[in-house]
């Protein structure tokens, strides 16, 4: 669970539109995106980006009010980023968060503090999924299976004309009036009707297709198999009744967040994002491996992305009778490296022991927050205090800190006009929360913010109140361990069977602080039964809110709730110190690089550099920054890596 960016949606030539030959030749032509590092700041700036600003905003499910492909305004993003804005993004990084600013101020270990680069390069920050077995995912398996369907013919991607595959992509998706399309037969032989046949029908999920003889010429004529239901369960009759209607497999991906990259293989495969279900959703900035499940496609079609898509591998495939659902993971698996540690090897052994053997405050990490001069959870604390005209303005005002420029351009419209439509016309990217909000007040007018907002997805939203919750919960815990230190005490909430208790105090001795949970404010937690409670309740008071009545007018935005332990004790805890010469060297072998026999490049200890390499695992919903920082004891803010960046440059 790790801070999500802006996508950078760099693809090959995709395969329906232009044969599978034309996709291999592609293959060799096009040379990977240079990976981005510390060496340039203004490219690391493109790298990190606000979490309410640029593409990571983007609904789960297609726009399809919206004229313009992800694709296109992808490249409208990029082409900006060559031009640059002026500044550098150290300069604009000044107005960023840092962690005492969101309450993560102390540390549990006694160890001297050493400072470290996190994150120089993504391929530095490697995760790996626990599934609900208990196991760890990975990509080691590229073959399909032997019961999927026969291998198509490389002919059946290049067969339909440029202006078949305009009709049926129409017809596909009910963009035309007609109920068909008809294909003339050319050559009229059986082996040529069977693999145009065949490219209809895996090209165009929802299609079915049939040969009538018109006039003395052979048609395939293409029509829907059903209504539009169809699209999403594409031909229910030819899938096999033995087989699980889940097409299960391990999704590899670099430099991508999970939603992201859903949308690049929904769009692919011409199918809605929704037929698509994980257990959790990954970072950006990394190198990820996590299990997929999707629903009636085919292994045979998804292996065909492999050939396709830059940044991005499917393999380990299997067909079940179930789909995946959010929280199902046991955990995830992180191989992290920290460049340019300056720590003496007796501090870094220190450093992993307490690791290995304590733990770590378990703080909602920077990501959590956002990165710009307006927080987050400033707008979560807003819509709970039923302040609407406040959410409005803090999401859409001027602001300083790093932005693209179409996004200053924008706000700077909306704060002379306050025009919605004009500020929009400002925005290449209208999937933003910013174009989201922009649409929704140039449909209900300006006063109806709460219908406005509401335009923005659910989850984006959530985030909002989320973001206050965890804020609230940060400083807490810093409380917590300030006046009680590393015990358990009468008074503090431990869980039994899933709901909490009070310590009481003849019962101190029976646990530690591995067992002691806090909530986060809502209507269905209690709260400790020390001045630590108090202390929820005068902290909340002072942003006007009230603990007592944490239930909305508006009932998406009521909070139950919910409990989290304050300390995190990480299992498989591994390191090691390596030297290395080369800052643009990997120091971590990939599942890619594995399968392809790639060794890893000979390091030499007595390198002019040192890292730190270092593994372990956690459960969900904890951050493995927040490990990272007990290991180093510095700020793992965006604004001080920068700031290291760019010092260690200089």
């Amino acid at each position: 669970m790790e801070e999500n960016e802006a996508s950078n949606l760099s693809v090959k030539r995709p395969c329906p539109d232009h044969g599978e030959d034309q996709c291999e030749q592609d293959h060799h032509k096009k040379t990977k995106l240079s990976e981005p590092s510390a060496s340039n700041p203004s490219t690391f700036c493109k790298h990190t980006e606000s979490i309410e600003s640029g593409l990571q905003a983007v609904s789960s499910s297609p726009d399809e009010n919206n004229g313009k492909s992800i694709v296109e305004e992808a490249d409208a993003v990029l082409q900006e980023d060559e031009e640059g804005n002026g500044d550098s993004f150290a300069d604009m990084m000044k107005h960023g968060l840092v962690e005492q600013d969101v309450g993560i101020t102390k540390f549990v270990s006694i160890h001297e503090g050493f400072s470290g680069i996190l994150k120089e390069r993504y391929s530095d920050f490697v995760v790996h999924e626990i599934n609900k077995e208990g196991k760890v995912v990975v990509l080691d398996d590229l073959s399909v299976p032997n019961d999927d369907d026969e291998e198509p013919s490389e002919d059946i991607f290049s067969v339909l004309s440029s202006q078949d595959k305009e009709r049926l992509e129409d017809l596909q998706l009910f963009k035309n009036k007609e109920d068909s399309v008809m294909i003339e037969v050319v050559d009229d032989t059986k082996e040529k009707r069977t693999v145009i046949h065949q490219a209809v029908k895996s090209l165009f999920p929802g299609l079915e297709t049939k040969t009538e003889e018109r006039e003395g010429k052979k048609f395939i004529i293409a029509y829907h198999v059903a209504g539009r239901t169809a699209l999403a369960n594409p031909r229910k009759h030819s899938w096999p009744k033995n087989r699980g209607s889940y097409c299960h497999f391990v999704l590899y991906k670099e430099n991508k967040d999970t939603m992201d990259a859903i949308n690049v293989l929904s769009k692919f495969l011409r199918v809605k994002p929704n037929i698509f279900s994980y257990m959790g959703t990954k970072d950006k900035r990394a190198i990820t491996v996590q299990e997929i499940a999707v629903v009636k496609i085919t292994a045979q079609r998804l292996s065909h992305l492999n050939k396709c898509l830059m940044n991005f591998k499917l393999g380990n495939f299997s067909y079940k009778k179930y789909p995946l659902k959010l929280g199902e993971l046991q955990g995830n698996h992180f191989k992290v490296v920290l460049r340019n540690i300056t720590g003496s090897n007796q501090q870094i052994e220190h450093a992993m022991t307490s690791l290995r053997d304590i733990g770590f405050i378990n703080y909602y990490g920077m990501q959590r927050f956002g990165t710009t001069a307006v927080p987050t959870y400033h707008v979560g604390k807003a819509i709970l205090q039923n302040n609407w005209s406040e959410v409005i303005d803090l999401i859409l005002k001027p602001r300083p800190g790093a932005e693209r420029g179409y996004l200053v351009k924008c706000r700077e419209e909306w704060a002379k006009t306050k025009d919605p439509e004009a500020a929009l016309r400002k925005l290449p990217v209208k999937r933003c929360v910013e174009g989201q909000l922009l649409r929704g007040l140039a449909k209900y007018g300006m006063k109806n913010f709460v219908s406005a907002f509401g335009m923005i997805p659910r989850n984006n939203r959530l985030m909002y109140i989320h973001s206050y919750q965890s804020y609230v919960w940060n400083n807490i815990v810093s409380k917590r361990i300030n006046e009680y230190g590393l015990k358990a005490m009468a008074g503090d909430l431990v869980l039994k069977g899933g709901t909490a208790v009070p310590i009481q105090g003849s019962d101190e001795e029976k646990y530690t602080i591995h067992d002691v949970v806090l909530p986060l404010p809502g209507f269905d937690v209690i709260y400790p039964e020390h001045k630590i409670g108090n202390a929820y309740e005068e902290m909340m008071a002072a942003d006007g809110l009230n603990i007592n009545n944490m239930r909305h007018k508006i009932r998406d935005y009521s909070l139950s709730g919910a409990y989290r332990k304050i300390i995190i004790h990480p299992q498989n805890v591994t390191w090691e110190i390596l030297g290395y010469d080369d800052k643009k060297i990997s120091l971590v072998q990939t599942d890619v690089e594995k399968l392809e026999g790639v060794p890893l490049p000979k390091i030499s200890k007595d390198g002019h550099f040192k890292a730190l390499k270092m593994a372990f695992s956690l459960p969900p919903s904890t951050y493995a920054t927040m490990a990272i920082r007990e290991v180093l004891k510095m700020d793992t803010s965006i604004k001080n890596q920068t700031q290291l960046n760019t010092i260690w440059l200089r």
